[in-house]
């Protein structure tokens, strides 16, 4: 008898995309085969995003595409909260469950497609399947959140903040770094607040006592020799711990922080943690300390209410702030966020508009920032090789959402390669070096 193939559909961030992987491991080590098409597949999970409209439909589209090719369908994931939506649109799935519910999905594979395993053919690598390609990973150091942001729903999906034992974070990254992963990206929905649940109870890595906390994390993750990148990090006054490991190499001088806006009164709106926060400050202060420092944000534009004036503070913030990377989205309602019964919605051309011209603005901060970096050395990691040379990202460099280094040329390099490159040329994202 065969063992049962599965077919697999990940959607949404990439706490979502460690849910998938942790599905996909329990599966592969009970016997379950992954099928890569509908057609090859006994069932089909289908794990979804709810985050935004676009992304509820994105999920709805998704189930529907695989029930009409496979018929068998499982649900899991943010909009499994949304039941009654999912049925309404397509009654005929297996089963539907929430966020983080990998015994859940397991229990409703047993029920509808019971395993065949073979433990003496069935190996299971010691990191578990991974969706990232094998030279970095997601580490997810806890799960939920417990700010109420009203133009987010992912407390209702995801529920409030729940933290991993330290010890178990750190036994996984010493896993994934033996196994070749050479960058970690520590993902939450607020890693700033990582153990704050525990009460930062301590736990035993390598013969020390570790807190439950984010300056220990940090700490200990600096031990492993590999690359590792902080996401999600609200912008605490403990945050200024970390800095110094930063500086010293320890952890990769980049910091993730959605700083979400810079007019206090929006900021309050959107019930933001830290957002009586000098920001401004803060960010000279860190990059006093570590003045290599890459800072990524994300920005609303367009929020209930915010004015002309408000939206002009935010691009003189964006000047004075000099962030590295930003992203950017026009406010958009979603169904059960707390955001959509504000007064004064601001049109969506007026929208649209305040968008073109924050990217417009922040791209000529980008292109500035970037054009200081050449003629300096970087240390890259390599994550193509092609017929025309290689493409890496530097240390300010998130994989997916960040900007690359082209390499022309050079087609010996490995994946997952750490090497060294004389920045050469810049444009408002990305750069271009030759080997040294």
């Amino acid at each position: 008898m065969s063992n049962p193939r599965v077919g697999f559909i990940s959607l949404g961030c990439p706490k979502a995309l460690v849910d998938s992987e942790q599905i996909l491991t329990r599966l592969r080590g009970e016997g379950y085969q992954i099928a890569p098409n509908y057609q090859d597949s006994d069932l089909v999970i289908v794990n979804t995003c709810g985050f935004i409209d676009a992304a509820v439909e994105e999920s709805l589209d998704s189930i529907g595409e695989a029930l009409a090719e496979n018929g068998r369908v499982i649900v899991t994931g943010c909009l499994g909260a949304r039941q009654d939506e999912i049925l309404a649109r397509h009654p005929q799935v297996l089963k539907i469950t929430g966020a983080h519910a990998t015994d859940e999905v397991m229990d409703a594979v047993h029920e509808h497609l019971p395993p065949a395993h073979n433990p003496f053919i069935d190996l299971l690598p010691p990191q578990g399947v991974k969706l990232t390609p094998p030279h970095y990973a997601y580490l997810k150091i806890s799960e939920g959140c417990n700010h109420r942001c009203t133009f987010c729903i992912i407390p209702s999906m995801r529920g409030d903040l729940v933290s991993r034992p330290i010890a178990e974070v750190l036994h996984e990254a010493e896993t994934l770094a033996a196994s070749g992963v050479k960058e970690l990206l520590v993902v939450s929905q607020d890693t700033s607040a990582y153990g704050l649940d525990l009460r930062y109870q301590t736990g035993i890595w390598r013969g020390r006592e570790w807190k439950s906390q984010f300056h220990d994390l940090a700490e200990a993750l600096g031990e492993l020799g590999i690359w590792v990148r902080m996401h999600y990090v609200y912008p605490y006054p403990h945050v200024d711990a970390v800095l110094p490991l930063m500086a010293a190499g320890k952890v990769l001088p980049y910091l993730d922080i959605p700083f979400q806006h810079a007019s206090s009164r929006i900021l309050k709106l959107m019930k933001r943690p830290a957002a009586a926060e000098n920001n401004l400050e803060r960010i000279q202060a860190w990059r006093k300390i570590c003045p290599d420092l890459t800072i990524r944000s994300t920005f609303i534009v367009g929020f209930p209410g915010e004015t002309e004036a408000e939206f002009q503070e935010l691009l003189d913030f964006l000047t004075a702030a000099q962030l590295d990377r930003v992203g950017c989205f026009a406010y958009s309602p979603v169904r059960g966020a707390a955001a959509n019964a504000l007064p004064d919605p601001v049109p969506e051309a007026i929208q649209q508009e305040r968008l073109a011209r924050f990217m417009e603005h922040q791209a000529g901060i980008s292109a500035a920032r970037l054009q200081r970096r050449v003629g300096r050395i970087e240390t890259v990691i390599i994550d193509e090789v092609a017929e025309e040379g290689a493409v890496a990202r530097s240390q300010g460099d998130a994989p997916e959402i960040d900007g690359q280094v082209f390499i022309d040329g050079v087609t010996h390099l490995q994946v997952g390669q750490l090497v060294q490159v004389e920045i050469e040329e810049a444009d408002e994202y990305d750069l271009w070096g030759r080997l040294v």
